[in-house]
C-alpha cells in the first residue's frame, strides 16, 4: 500500500489548492478532513471546494450529512476507513486534506470508541463549561470550539469509560504534509478570507439556514456559523459578528498548529504565496523521494 498523503495546517493556508494539484500529479482521489464540510449546505463558511475548484478530481466525504443530523468523530472514522479500503482496491493514491486534526487522527490511528453507554447532550452547558468539567478529570481539551468532541469526551469520562491507550498506533503508512507561514501573514490571510466569504454570500447562506439553528448542533458549533446566532437572536451588528469570526478563526489556527505539532510526525513547508507552484513542487519532490519504495 502506498503512503496515504495527509495535508494539514491552519485555516486559510492553501491546503485545498495543494491537494488538488498533487492529486493531478499522483492520480489520486481526495478525502475531506474537515468536520464542517461533511454537511450539506455549509459551503461558504467551511471554504468547501466548489465543483470548479475540484477540477474533476474525485472528492469523498463532502456533502454527506444533513445539518439537522448528528455526525461524530466515530462516524467519520468509520467512513474514512471504508473509503481507504475502496480506493486501495482501485489502486488509487489517497490524499486526506483538512484542518480537523482529531477527526483525521481518529481515522488513521487506533482510536477505539465504546458504544452503548449513556449519552448526555449537556444542552444546559456552554462549550467553556464543558471544557472546565473535562479539566476536572486532569485532561486538557485541544478543541474547545468543537462541541461534539467536548460532549463525547465528557460522556466517556462520566461513564467511567477507559480513554484509549492505543491512539498513538498508526494503522496505515502515511506521510503528513504541513503548510505554514509567519503568524502575521497567516492572520492577515484569515482576516481577508473572512471578508471574501462575506462578499461571496456567507450572510445569505446562513440567513437561509436561520430556523435550523434551533435543531442543528453544527450551526451552533462551527466557526463561521455559530457566530451568527448572536446576529439572528441577540441582534448584534454584522460588523461585530464578522470580527468575532476572524477572532475565532485566528484562535483556531493556533490550536491547529498545536495539535498537528504534537499529534503527527509532520513535515512542515513554508508556503510561497508569491508563487504557489514552488510549494507544490517542493512537496511533490518530498513525496517522491521514496514514494515507490
Amino acid at each position: 500500500m502506498k503512503d496515504i498523503i495527509v495535508i494539514v495546517g491552519p485555516t486559510g493556508i492553501g491546503k485545498t489548492k495543494l491537494s488538488i494539484e498533487l492529486a493531478k500529479k499522483l492520480n489520486a482521489e481526495i478525502i475531506n478532513g474537515d468536520s464542517v464540510a461533511v454537511y450539506k449546505g455549509l459551503d461558504i463558511g467551511s471554504a468547501k471546494p466548489t465543483i470548479e475548484e475540484q477540477e474533476k478530481i474525485p472528492h469523498h466525504l463532502l456533502d454527506i450529512v444533513n445539518i439537522e443530523e448528528e455526525y461524530s468523530v466515530y462516524d467519520y472514522q468509520q467512513d474514512v476507513r471504508k473509503k481507504i479500503v475502496e480506493l486501495t482496491k482501485k489502486k488509487k493514491q489517497i490524499i486526506i486534506v483538512g484542518g480537523t486534526g482529531l477527526y483525521i487522527k481518529a481515522a488513521l490511528y487506533d482510536y477505539r470508541f465504546a458504544e452503548g453507554t449513556t449519552h448526555n447532550k449537556y444542552d444546559n452547558l456552554t462549550n467553556e463549561e464543558l471544557a472546565e468539567k473535562i479539566k476536572q478529570y486532569q485532561i486538557e481539551c485541544q478543541e474547545e470550539n468543537n462541541r461534539q468532541r467536548l460532549v463525547r469526551l465528557l460522556n466517556k469520562l462520566e461513564n467511567g469509560e477507559e480513554i484509549t491507550k492505543y491512539k498513538d498506533q498508526c494503522l496505515y503508512p502515511i506521510k503528513v504534509i504541513g503548510l505554514t507561514t509567519s503568524r502575521d501573514i497567516l492572520y492577515e490571510r484569515i482576516n481577508k478570507r473572512v471578508d471574501i466569504m462575506i462578499k461571496n454570500g456567507l450572510l445569505e447562506e446562513v440567513t437561509s439556514l436561520k430556523e435550523k439553528y434551533k435543531v442543528s448542533r453544527i450551526l451552533n458549533s462551527g466557526i463561521g456559523y455559530k457566530e451568527f446566532y448572536d446576529y439572528f437572536y441577540k441582534e448584534k451588528p454584522l460588523t461585530e459578528v464578522i470580527d468575532k469570526i476572524k477572532k475565532d478563526s485566528r484562535r483556531f489556527a493556533k490550536r491547529q498548529y498545536t495539535f498537528f505539532n504534537h499529534q503527527f510526525h509532520t513535515k512542515w513547508f513554508n508556503v510561497d504565496f508569491n508563487n504557489f507552484n514552488n510549494t507544490i513542487e517542493e512537496v511533490y519532490d518530498y513525496i517522491n523521494r521514496d514514494h515507490n519504495k
